[in-house]
């Protein structure tokens, strides 16, 4: 009873700004448009149709976001398995966008997909030969998993610590199963395009994409725990672990690096360089998310006074991960052939009628605006943030 009424206190206490009011009325819109999609049909708000039946959605709410939280299961990797304790300040905040990012991209295919009341399907109705499947089944679970990692925060919040530490000393096995889980649909994602070899342009698909997704996941989940810790060290007020972020921006370079070699090898093994520079649009569009992705953050975090300038690790993590989203949009839209079958020129950009329609984009920004919300509030009302012997008191 008492800790019911504290939390309803809490609650009436919660002072609401105006970043508070303009996310929940971004969520609104898209809460409205959600509703007439469900009403209508999916045509009453979008402009996809048979011809061209994913596009905007797929590429930002699940292609991106699945990428966008790796940083939980970079971080996890990197303090319990690896036992790379300096970085444990950076799993709480960083397993929270994890598990923020996955539950917005479940709630943006329920939209897409529809039918929501019937996800249940999926476990009962396995199609074990669909990568689908195995990407349905392990966002799941990964999902699951997330919210077990995260709950020893939520029951210190509510001064259940003793339950919490209890969570905590068991959580091995799910940690192991998370990595394992993240591991495998991070690249069943590029196993989706495999399937593609016809309609996906030559200079994204390769036999290699699920290696390459694994290994941009890695990229993007050691810029999106830099690029998450430079904004709450601002929003909140909190520490900076430069000498933290200096050290995942380093590693980033490594990685990038590997990525690099893949791709351009596996380009020059497949005799198909000459695509770099006599592809029009598409050589436009590969050399775009390769500069900003790739060259660019790494002539940045070579530099030993950028990895130590708390304003050059942001700009280099933001570079990171727009060049993610970049490759991203680009595998799974811009590079796809759709009902023109002589060319990879997006239908926005050419004579097919689909161009993303405002309520589309309306719903993907209020679940945007959903988990950034969620992240204040669990910033101010959780103990979501450790620094020095905090963070090592949990060991």
């Amino acid at each position: 009873m008492k800790l019911n009424l504290r939390v309803t206190e809490n609650l009436r206490r919660l002072p609401i700004t105006r970043g508070m009011w303009v996310m929940i009325t971004l969520m609104a819109f898209a809460a409205i448009s959600a509703f007439v999609r469900y009403a209508y049909g999916i045509g009453a708000i979008s402009d996809l149709s048979n011809a061209y039946p994913w596009a905007f959605w797929i590429s930002f709410d699940l292609y991106c976001g699945v990428a966008l939280g790796a940083g939980a299961f970079t971080i996890v990797a990197t303090v319990e398995i690896l036992d790379l304790k300096e970085f444990r300040p950076l799993l709480r905040p960083s397993v929270l966008t994890g598990l923020l990012g996955y539950i917005m991209v479940v709630i943006a295919l329920l939209v897409d997909l529809g039918q929501p009341v019937r996800i249940w399907h999926l476990m009962v109705y396995q199609n074990y030969t669909s990568i689908l499947f195995e990407v349905g089944i392990c966002v799941m679970l990964y999902t699951t998993v997330l919210l077990i990692e995260f709950s020893p925060v939520l029951l210190e919040g509510f001064k259940l610590n003793k339950v919490a530490h209890t969570i905590h000393k068991y959580s091995w096995p799910f940690i192991i199963l998370g990595v394992v889980l993240s591991t495998l649909h991070q690249s069943s994602l590029g196993s989706m395009l495999i399937i593609e070899p016809y309609k996906l342009h030559p200079l994204w698909w390769t036999s290699l994409l699920p290696l390459l997704f694994f290994v941009s996941a890695v990229n993007v989940g050691l810029g999106m725990i830099i690029l998450e810790s430079s904004l709450s060290s601002s929003a909140f007020g909190q520490g900076l672990e430069t000498h933290l972020l200096k050290k995942l921006a380093k590693a980033d370079v490594y990685v990038l690096l590997i990525y690099l070699a893949l791709k351009f090898g596996d380009l020059a093994w497949s005799g198909e360089l000459n695509l770099l520079f006599t592809s029009g649009l598409m050589s436009v569009l590969f050399w775009g998310e390769i500069i900003i992705g790739a060259l660019i953050p790494i002539a940045l975090f070579t530099r030993r006074a950028v990895r130590e300038s708390p304003k050059g690790l942001l700009i280099g993590s933001i570079f990171v991960v727009v060049g993610l989203m970049f490759n991203r949009f680009n595998a799974s839209w811009f590079a796809i052939k759709h009902a023109d079958p002589l060319s990879y020129v997006p239908a926005f950009m050419s004579h097919v009628t689909y161009f993303p329609t405002l309520p589309e984009i309306s719903v993907s920004i209020g679940i945007v605006s959903a988990g950034v919300l969620a992240f204040t509030l669990a910033a101010k009302y959780l103990p979501l943030f450790e620094h020095g012997e905090q963070a090592h008191s949990g060991d």
